[in-house]
């Protein structure tokens, strides 16, 4: 068993440090504040060909695994931030179903374009009414010629309004005609036609650097030449993104709870109060320990999903372990953070309230801690089926 980091995957996470430091806390502080999408930073990812990172090489990518894309986002989230993380996350496992289920004449038009940056493109899978019940979707997508007509809603599509593609899940048969609740659905890759497709960004507590919307999409044409795999099949190739996103969301929730942490010794040893350091005190000294504990923990979790991805091994339940423990160390972690401030971890100027914020989407997203719970208890336990 081997734990330390091979030559190349240590230079991608010093590269990634080097290019991350010309956009240091004041920069993604000034982004939050205004909302300005960061578009020198998804260039100059781009341009530096992290975007490709797991993507095929004969279209410019790197053909690396989940552990490489993993210890990236690590990184980005430990300089920026989910603001960061989520300018560029969509790139990274997102296209996945183009790169397992794609034919060579859409992975030729599709991948080179999202690996040189030239295109955002947004995820439009969740809808107000399902929520995780993704069986329940009533985006429709109805046969139309040589195509099809979609209309529906879909909610919380990140990116949205930078985005000029979407991925897109909808109904191609109703539910009531399928034999599994599974089937049914397809699965296209797309142009955002705004004459079709109405977005309105969703105002919230934090990353506002980087959007989440209500994507209202009536009479949107999608060519036949745009779904990816069979039709109805459309579920069964998005579940091939679902495990690698679950390893990069933890990957940057471990990042930022680590930018946390580490802000938060610094502080506890300039700190003085009563004429010594508060960082003396075990009553801070000790939040922080345990959170480094559960960071170090959880990160071995996630090193040891991405593992049994790129290895081809089941990996459901590690990937939603990891997804879990990492998204409960990272909030403790930045809520101690706060707290070892005092009333300075209010503030904006010390950029953990910011870090606090934006860690409670890795909690929330793409699924629930109760839900993992529950998956685990009746996949792993063999526990009855409680929903």
């Amino acid at each position: 068993m081997e734990f330390a980091l091979t030559a190349e995957q240590e230079a991608i996470t010093e590269n990634v440090a080097k290019l991350c430091e010309d956009f240091d806390d004041d920069y993604w502080l000034s982004h939050d504040d205004t909302g300005t999408f960061p578009h020198d930073f998804h260039q100059a990812m781009a341009k530096a060909g992290w975007l490709g990172i797991a993507m095929p090489e004969q279209y410019g990518g790197a053909n690396l695994g989940a552990t490489e894309a993993a210890l990236l986002m690590h990184q980005v989230a430990f300089a920026g931030g989910m603001s960061a993380a989520s300018s560029i996350h969509i790139n990274i496992f997102g296209p996945h179903p183009v790169v397992v289920f794609g034919n060579a004449e859409q992975q030729a038009r599709w991948l080179p374009d999202l690996i040189q940056g030239k295109v955002i493109s947004c995820f439009g899978v969740t809808e107000p009414d399902a929520g995780l019940d993704t069986t329940k979707i009533t985006t429709r997508a109805e046969a139309d010629g040589n195509g099809y007509i979609v209309h529906g809603r879909k909610i919380w599509t990140t990116t949205a309004q930078e985005a000029s593609k979407i991925m897109l899940l909808a109904r191609t048969t109703p539910i009531e005609e399928c034999k599994k609740p599974t089937d049914g659905m397809s699965l296209f890759y797309t142009d955002l036609n705004r004459d079709f497709c109405e977005v309105r960004e969703i105002p919230k507590m934090g990353r506002k650097a980087v959007d989440s919307n209500t994507v209202f999409i009536d009479g949107l044409k999608v060519p036949v030449e745009d779904r990816i795999g069979e039709e109805g099949d459309g579920f069964r190739c998005l579940l091939h993104s679902l495990n690698p996103e679950r390893v990069l969301i933890a990957s940057e929730a471990i990042g930022i709870g680590r930018s946390a942490l580490d802000r938060a010794a610094r502080y506890a040893n300039e700190r003085i109060v009563f004429g010594r350091p508060i960082g003396q005190n075990q009553s801070i000294q000790h939040p922080l320990a345990e959170s480094w504990c559960e960071l170090e923990a959880a990160w071995l979790s996630v090193m040891q999903a991405a593992w049994r991805y790129d290895t081809k091994l089941e990996c459901g339940a590690q990937a939603n372990a990891a997804k879990f423990l990492s998204g409960e160390a990272g909030f403790r972690a930045c809520e101690r953070a706060v707290m070892a401030h005092g009333g300075m971890g209010y503030a904006k100027e010390f950029h953990v309230e910011r870090l606090l914020r934006e860690v409670l989407i890795c909690r929330i997203a793409p699924i629930s801690p109760q839900l993992v719970l529950s998956h685990i208890a009746e996949k792993i336990l063999d526990l009855p089926k409680s929903y």
